[in-house]
């Protein structure tokens, strides 16, 4: 059953052109200029119940404007939506009941109350029974450690406070979907780490589907399988980490520090027949890159540990930041030629 089902959606701004200088801005006075400018291009993906799908693009991609077109905030100019069968902008009423939101910029709690009058405005707003809202509010409460917050006003909490209730309040109701949008922003590690398992319990016991949209590459690499890459309001990789990793990563590389001098010649002697590269730091300290499917750690490590006496090996793998940041830098026809080759494979595996 799909949660989430999009297709050819489309949307436009008419933004003013203003004409520069003296005379320009006079002209404006009494004549403006328009101009029609696409958010986002005709892009169509599908997300099952219970997936968390990361969506994610530099600033101005058009994730933000999906997520508003998702939640009934914005109506496309064109395309289809369908959230848990609805149509969001359509069947309003009906569609916000099975939603939960999560703006990491604004917030859904009234700010000189205490958090949970929040709580009881907004079960009163999604028409949640007395006991249903004790129930899923004493289980939020202690998942994310909320007791001693329950009573203060939202403008005294921290940031990290305030996005624990934030997310509380967005599952008062017990969505099938969440939609969050920056939800870690300028919070620290501890508070981060805390959010991202309370989000992978939240999917294991409840099966809520997550759509997640951030600039924090950790959060994706934490929660999500899938991940649906945008640039300039179109979608140019849709599929696993793993394939985008194998794909677009550079490969492993593997420090190693000897017990006796080393030289350049003797490194590449042993691992002659393979296709890495090698570079000596010093002569007790050696670093070898071993490129995606051409050659795996474990042979190399074979034929040099048998031979040389190792004190201590370091292997680091490109992470998913590295790889984004790559693509969106290289912006070449080629990076965007394999990324489309990936998003059809993906495509196809998620039929």
């Amino acid at each position: 059953m799909l949660a989430i089902d999009v297709h050819q959606l489309r949307k436009e701004f008419t933004v003013q052109q203003s004409r520069g200088g003296l005379k320009g801005a006079f002209q404006d006075l009494f004549k403006r200029e328009y101009k029609h400018v696409a958010a986002v291009k005709d892009i169509s993906f599908q997300i099952p119940k219970g997936e968390i799908c990361g969506y994610i693009g530099e600033n101005g991609a058009g994730k933000s404007t999906t997520i508003k077109m998702l939640t009934g905030i914005l109506v496309p100019t064109s395309g289809e939506i369908k959230v848990n069968g609805f149509v969001p902008f359509k069947e309003r009423e009906k569609f916000v009941s099975g939603i939960g939101v999560v703006f990491g910029q604004r917030s859904q709690l009234w700010w000189d109350i205490g958090v949970v009058e929040s709580f009881q405005l907004l079960r009163k707003v999604y028409r949640v029974s007395e006991a249903d809202y004790k129930k899923r509010l004493d289980e939020l409460v202690e998942r994310l450690q909320l007791s001693e917050l329950l009573s203060r006003p939202v403008r005294k909490l921290s940031l990290g406070q305030r996005m624990r209730c934030e997310l509380a309040a967005s599952l008062i109701h017990n969505p099938a979907i969440l939609f969050l949008d920056e939800p870690t922003i300028g919070l620290d590690i501890v508070v981060k780490t805390e959010i991202r398992e309370f989000l992978k319990s939240l999917n294991q016991r409840y099966e809520t589907t997550i759509l997640l949209t951030t600039h924090d590459l950790q959060d994706i690499e934490a929660l999500c399988s899938r991940v649906i890459m945008l640039d300039d309001g179109r979608i140019i990789y849709d599929g696993g980490l793993d394939e985008l990793k194998a794909r677009w990563g550079k490969g492993k590389e593997v420090v190693l520090q000897f017990a006796d001098s080393v030289t350049l010649a003797r490194l590449q002697e042993l691992t002659q027949g393979l296709d890495v590269a090698w570079q000596v730091e010093n002569e007790l300290s050696a670093k070898v890159f071993i490129p995606h499917e051409r050659a795996n750690v474990s042979e190399v490590l074979a034929r040099v540990v048998g031979v040389l006496q190792i004190e201590d090996i370091k292997i680091l793998e490109t992470n998913t930041d590295d790889i984004v940041r790559e693509i969106y830098k290289s912006g070449s026809a080629e990076a965007k030629r394999d990324l489309a080759e990936l998003q059809a494979e993906g495509a196809a595996a998620h039929v």
